[in-house]
């Protein structure tokens, strides 16, 4: 078999590595920013190219085939020495212009930062910035994100982290769905509510048998996974459901209940990759989010 892989040009491995990661054609696309048609087209020419059959189409996506499983190792050998090399050099990078890349989960990236985004181009104007709202974990070390706002200690290694506090949450509802349906005075009465759940995460369940009542997803009336719509649905009085009290103090639609019921805060981390933090914007990014984000936090701990 000729094999040009010494000549292969290194976005076409991006992709077939992208395409083994998530084992569809159509997140890999997402991931990459790419049509999934262009991400086809690309794959196939990277085997007409190196002369391989990389996947094979099941029903449920692209599942690698032996030729892919063998190079696979060694793509993602290049994957994470070609993010050094860019690290290395971003993190050499002594000026403000320049893009920055802050990523944090949507509710936070749609309540909380964008006066911060203000403040920021404020003091840097030169500067770009992509906000990534996702509730996924953006990779640091890819530089898919520069800073991170999460509400976890990452685990990566090579990456700084730092607590800056914890943020409150509550139990809410719109004030039109309780004067339509009354307030709850215990735990116990809710089980008569309408009540707003996750639907694959189990946070809200582990918090609420925390405080003593023991449900199941089937005992939420609605459900949905993405919190700034979930929060919406509360607004609009579809039911009870639990929240930021940082985002419910200045709604004036919704009412707090059972504020004697302990709700676990969820910590608030910032975090960046070791090589990218004292960059200058990473580093008055830092400052920026950690100055403005203290307002909103407790000290306490889950």
């Amino acid at each position: 078999m000729d094999s040009h892989l010494d000549r292969l040009d290194w976005s076409l491995l991006q992709i077939f590595l992208a395409v083994a990661e998530e084992g569809s054609l159509s997140a890999a696309a997402r991931r990459l920013g790419l049509s999934q048609p262009t991400l086809g087209r690309q794959i196939k020419q990277l085997e007409a190219h190196s002369g391989l059959e990389l996947f094979v189409r099941q029903p449920r996506g692209l599942v690698l085939t032996p030729q892919g499983q063998a190079i696979l190792p060694a793509a993602q050998r290049m994957a994470d020495a070609m993010a050094e090399v860019r690290l290395a050099a971003a993190g050499r990078d002594n000026g403000l212009r320049g893009t920055l890349r802050i990523t944090a989960s949507h509710i936070v990236a749609h309540h909380h930062l964008p006066p911060l985004i203000t403040r920021l181009r404020e003091k840097a104007p030169e500067m770009d910035i992509v906000l990534i709202p996702s509730d996924s974990s953006e990779n640091l070390l890819y530089r898919e994100a520069d800073i991170a706002v999460r509400m976890y200690r990452s685990e990566q290694l090579d990456i700084v982290t730092r607590r800056l506090g914890a943020l409150e949450i509550g139990a809410f509802a719109a004030k039109s769905y309780l004067d339509r349906r009354g307030r709850p005075q215990s735990m116990q009465d809710l089980a008569g509510h309408d009540l707003i759940g996750f639907d694959t995460s189990d946070l809200i369940l582990r918090g609420m048998r925390g405080a003593g009542l023991t449900l199941t997803r089937e005992d939420f009336a609605i459900r949905c996974d993405d919190q700034v719509t979930y929060w919406q649905l509360l607004r609009s009085g579809c039911g009870i459901g639990f929240g930021q009290r940082a985002v419910a103090a200045s709604e004036p639609l919704v009412e707090p209940i059972l504020p004697d019921v302990p709700v676990p805060p969820l910590d608030v981390w910032l975090a960046a990759h070791e090589a990218m933090r004292r960059n200058p914007r990473v580093a008055l990014a830092w400052s920026v989010l950690e100055e403005g984000l203290a307002p909103l936090l407790t000290q306490a701990r889950p």
